[in-house]
């Protein structure tokens, strides 16, 4: 018997996750991002949007970004 654990979270999680990851980013930009005006409210609009890309695609692709190994 194969008593190995599955390590794949499955599709619900996934899409629980991306809705969760899509509600913190709307909150985030209407509190810190670009809606606030301003070079600096659009200049944390642009590095939030690159966090949430990052995590987006780990959520999807299932890559873990501090495990780096040669």
């Amino acid at each position: 018997m194969n008593n190995r654990r599955n390590e794949n979270p499955g599709c619900l999680s996934g899409i629980l996750q991306l809705f969760l990851i899509s509600k913190v980013y709307n909150w985030l930009q209407e509190t810190f991002g670009a809606k606030n005006g301003g070079c600096c409210g659009c200049l944390i609009g642009v590095v939030l949007f690159f966090i949430m890309i990052a995590v987006v695609l780990r959520v999807v692709f299932n890559v873990d970004w501090t495990s780096i190994s040669f």
